[in-house]
Parts: structure tokens; C-alpha cells; sequence
């Protein structure tokens, strides 16, 4: 396994990555901040902030897609089981281990912690940021033909990953390797649901005439 943070001294040009992903994570964390926001971002990495969201897709495809909709229901499931298997249960346990800026003793006097608590283990991939890139990109490939308002979830995947940042759970780094592995899985996923079932269109509305 490979230990970032705790290691042996790494190369040149590793050593100025983590620098910069230090220096970015400090600004994001104790700099870039506000009242308003350490409210927001607590409130946004929680499931039940996104229940609304959760209910339209639900809704959304039952009601336009018939068949197609039951299979769309098992893809999406499977790329956010896959992005977790892949980021929390490979990368974090048996490939990399980094400590979380809230378990770094680096950290102990200047982290702003505004989580609920500090999950154990590695952080290195952001499971978070891989699990809602690989749904946003899936979200969006197979369904952007019927609104182009689905880029949106890339906004939507966005501010979760950048809130785990901001109230101190991951660095940087973590969550752009994460959010570049959901999105291959996303991408690969999306692949699959469309060779199979094809690409996902509105039925025209039709008015009926007395």
C-alpha cells in the first residue's frame, strides 16, 4: 500500500503536488469562508438536503419512459456501487492510504472541522466525489437528450465534492481523483444503458381534437 502524508519522502514533483493541494485546501477551508456558507455546505453533503431531487428523477422516469425507465432504474444504482467499490473499498483500503485533514495532526491547530464526525480510515479517493460524478455524468449522457437543464447535475456533483473540502474531510486532491474516476465509471456506464436500450427521448405531445 502506498502511504501518502505518513511516508517516506516523496519525489520532487509529488512533494510539490501535496504542497499545492495543502495551500488550496488551507484557502478553501480557513480563507475562503463565510457564516452563510458554514451553514450551507454542512447542509448540502447531506442524502436528505437532495430527497426533492431524488423524488423529480423518480418521477421523471417512471412517467416518460416505461420499460426503458425499469432499466434505467437498475443502471443508476449499479455506477454509484461501482464508484464505491472501486474508491472506497480498492483505492482507500488496499492501495492507498492517506489520513483525512480531520485525523492529520498537521492540521490540529488551525482545521475549521464542520462535520458531524471524522470517518476513519484513508481518504484518498474522495468515495463522495466518485460516487456523484459517476452518477451526474450517467444522469446527463443518457438523459440530456430530453432537456439540455441536466448539465446542471455537474453543478449539483460539484458543490457536494467541494463542500467535503470546506468543512474538513478531504483535501483537494482527493476529491479531483475521485471526481475523475466517477466520471469514467459515469461515462462507461451511461455506454452500456444506451447499447441496450438505446438513447432516452420525450414522447411529442399530442393534443386530441373533438
Amino acid at each position: 500500500m502506498v502511504l501518502i502524508d505518513a511516508g517516506p519522502p516523496h519525489p520532487v514533483f509529488l512533494h510539490k503536488v501535496l504542497q499545492g493541494d495543502y495551500w488550496l485546501f488551507s484557502r478553501i477551508n480557513q480563507g475562503w469562508t463565510s457564516p452563510f456558507l458554514d451553514t450551507v455546505f454542512p447542509f448540502i453533503r447531506q442524502a436528505e438536503c437532495w430527497f426533492p431531487f431524488y423524488l423529480f428523477l423518480l418521477m421523471f422516469i417512471t412517467l416518460n419512459f416505461g420499460k426503458k425507465g425499469w432499466l434505467w432504474y437498475l443502471y443508476l444504482p449499479m455506477t454509484a456501487i461501482i464508484g464505491e467499490l472501486l474508491s472506497r473499498y480498492l483505492i482507500d483500503d488496499h492501495l492507498v492510504f492517506r489520513l483525512r485533514p480531520c485525523n492529520n495532526p498537521l492540521w490540529a491547530d488551525s482545521l475549521r472541522f464542520l462535520a458531524d464526525s471524522c470517518p476513519a480510515g484513508s481518504g484518498f479517493f474522495s468515495a463522495e466525489a466518485c460516487d456523484h460524478f459517476a452518477i451526474a455524468f450517467f444522469l446527463f449522457r443518457t438523459l440530456r437528450h430530453t432537456s439540455p437543464w441536466w448539465r446542471l447535475v455537474f453543478a449539483w456533483a460539484f458543490l457536494i465534492s467541494y463542500a467535503q473540502i470546506y468543512v474538513g474531510t478531504h483535501y483537494p486532491l482527493d476529491i479531483l481523483l475521485g471526481g475523475v474516476l466517477g466520471s469514467v465509471i459515469g461515462i462507461f456506464s451511461a455506454r452500456l444503458f444506451r447499447l441496450q436500450a438505446g438513447t432516452l427521448l420525450l414522447e411529442p405531445y399530442k393534443s386530441s381534437h373533438a
